[in-house]
């Protein structure tokens, strides 16, 4: 179940979405929020030896980035939708998933001082200062400016946009909604008192939410736009144009050399950086097929894989005992899942809207076919401790409202078969049928993997057949990466009735932007008023008191395994194999110069 995924946000992601877990323990938990998992890896690859200052200035970093597909090539963190894409650009930000982001974070993802810019809430005014540190430039010396905090809402918001990062959140933003709508031209809530080249934006809100305090949060975007390097570029035409794919700029420490188109990108030290001077000289991160990133490591190819790289659980069991390298990992900001389509995204209306008559409408369809499956076993066979089941829409790094006691769905094949039969899909021969008599051809998109995956695939086809479903995979054969998500992400869609993908998480657990009713990644479709009530109290008043928001979390929890809508099928490790010449490798949540705090203590890997 370690698949390609989708990132909701740019900002601090580090998250993986990953392949099986070992052990089940859904009521326990360690220090690091992690459950389930018999493994507990260090976030930090302590190495002893000194730097090596020569190698540093003159070797090659060789990092991998495991993956089926070519990237796309977005490098706007406004405009990715690909978790691959963050990966491959990661050096143009100081901490791994945060892209040209503003603002540092502590270990508990709460904004701290210190970053590109620092933030000040004011709850009686409703505002949110932003202020740009003097020296902060892009890696062509342009000055950081406020206007390039403004352009982003900009690029967020238009209605000819091609970003997916909007959410309805963004509607507390004063004027936002009618820019969003097309019927304003400007965003008169965010304001910039010293002007487009000052230094400070001031963003105002019809209501105050608890999770501005937090990077990655739905209702403050936590990136900058080089507004003079594309201020020509119509927005809608953006992430075609030459100044995002070929030649984009950077705020963080490396500033971008070369990109080979799908395959790989070179970096170098950007000089124009506010923060620690980066110590190594050359980077390259190298796309690797999943069937080959063993060997590569095996034979010392690279230093390491892509700190939020897809690793798998079975890669662990191939890595973990090498001389030369030592597994570092923590819980991911994500989850596997399978998605039901019930509707479409409606383009003019700017939401999502449910089909009734919808052919996986039924919500003891739904149910059943995920107690039919037994993804504690398959998780045992294949994750080697890396991924276990999942128990609900809420990872368990987010320890404070992850709902510990949730069931999920275990395997129960008899209860799949009493909601069938309950709900009218009778057997007719073979299959069963639709409650009207009609036939039912189920269709479940999946991505082109390993050899693994393809074996879940057909555990998963198995188990839907003995209970008489007839499940087939929508196109005839599982789907390259790119070709999967370009059928998903379109409004409308009928190749697939059910799909298993994944979601890279932002820092701030408020899932309004994957699962509101006007979140374009919510690919299932679904609406419900009370989904849109609790996704909302979780940011209303009351929720300043911690003890009500964690409820509300976990009512939400329990609301959405009920409807099975969407449903989370794995928890993971995200991890990557660090070859021993490596020093300073830490992905901790507070460690805010993951790339500049890197050396090397040979020329070789070791």
């Amino acid at each position: 179940m370690k698949k390609n995924k989708i990132v909701l946000s740019t900002m601090a992601l580090l998250a993986v979405i990953g392949l099986a877990a070992c052990s089940k323990k859904s009521s326990s938990s360690n220090s690091s929020g992690e459950v389930g998992s018999s493994i507990n890896l260090a976030e930090i690859y302590h190495n002893s030896k000194a730097t090596d200052q020569s190698a540093t200035k003159n070797s090659t970093l060789k990092i991998a980035e495991p993956n089926s597909a070519p990237f796309q090539g977005l490098t706007d963190p406004s405009l990715i939708t690909n978790a691959e894409d963050t990966d491959v650009f990661a050096p143009g930000g100081n901490q791994p998933g945060n892209i040209d982001g503003l603002f540092n974070y502590d270990k508990d993802f709460k904004i701290v001082d210190g970053g590109l810019a620092n933030q000040r809430l004011n709850l009686k005014a409703k505002t949110a200062t932003i202020t740009i540190r003097k020296d902060g430039k892009w890696s062509n010396g342009m000055p950081v400016t406020a206007k390039d905090i403004e352009y982003a809402y900009e690029v967020i918001g238009n209605k000819d946009t091609t970003s997916q990062q909007y959410s309805s959140d963004f509607n507390a933003i004063k004027g936002m909604a009618a820019y969003h709508a097309g019927t304003a031209k400007t965003i008169p809530g965010i304001t910039l008192p010293d002007g487009p080249t000052g230094k400070v934006a001031v963003i105002h809100f019809d209501k105050m939410s608890p999770s501005m305090k937090y990077i990655g949060n739905t209702f403050i975007w936590g990136a900058v736009e080089p507004y003079e390097y594309i201020k020509s570029v119509p927005i809608a035409k953006l992430a075609a144009s030459a100044q995002i794919r070929k030649d984009p700029l950077f705020t963080g420490p490396y500033k971008l050399d070369k990109v080979v188109e799908g395959e790989s990108t070179s970096w170098s030290p950007n000089k124009y950086y506010y923060g620690k001077k980066p110590q190594i000289q050359h980077i390259t991160i190298t796309v690797v097929s999943p069937n080959n990133i063993d060997k590569a490591i095996q034979s010392g190819k690279y230093d390491f894989t892509s700190p939020a790289g897809v690793m798998r659980g079975t890669d662990y069991k191939e890595l973990k005992n090498l001389k030369n390298y030592t597994p570092v990992g923590q819980p991911e900001l994500g989850y596997g899942y399978f998605g039901f389509n019930v509707g479409q995204f409606d383009t003019k209306a700017g939401k999502n809207v449910m089909n009734p008559k919808s052919k996986m409408s039924n919500k003891n369809l739904r149910q059943a076919m995920m107690y039919a499956l037994n993804l504690d076993a398959v998780n045992k066979k294949f994750g080697n401790g890396i991924t276990w089941r999942a128990n609900s829409l809420i990872p368990p790094i987010f320890a404070k409202y992850w709902d510990s006691t949730a069931k999920g769905y275990p395997y129960n094949l008899s209860k799949a078969n009493k909601l069938l039969d309950e709900a009218g899909y009778k057997k007719k021969g073979k299959w069963r049928v639709q409650p009207n008599g009609k036939p039912l051809t189920i269709y479940f998109g999946a991505m082109t993997e390993t050899s693994v995956q393809a074996a879940e695939y057909q555990d998963y086809m198995q188990q839907w057949h003995k209970v008489g479903l007839n499940v087939k995979l929508a196109t005839g054969k599982t789907m390259e990466m790119n070709s999967f998500y370009n059928i998903l992400q379109q409004p409308k869609q009928d190749k697939m009735d059910i799909f298993d993908a994944n979601f890279s998480l932002s820092s701030e657990p408020t899932p309004t932007t994957l699962y509101g009713q006007s979140a374009t990644f919510n690919f299932s479709h679904f609406v419900e008023a009370k989904n849109d009530k609790l996704i909302s109290e979780m940011n209303n008043s009351k929720s300043w008191n911690n003890t009500y928001r964690t409820k509300i979390f976990k009512e939400w929890q329990e609301y959405m395994n009920e409807e099975a809508y969407v449903v989370p099928n794995a928890f993971n490790y995200t991890w990557a194999p660090v070859n021993h010449r490596v020093k300073g490798y830490d992905i901790g949540n507070g460690n805010s110069e993951f790339w500049s705090n890197l050396s090397l203590t040979s020329n070789s890997l070791e």
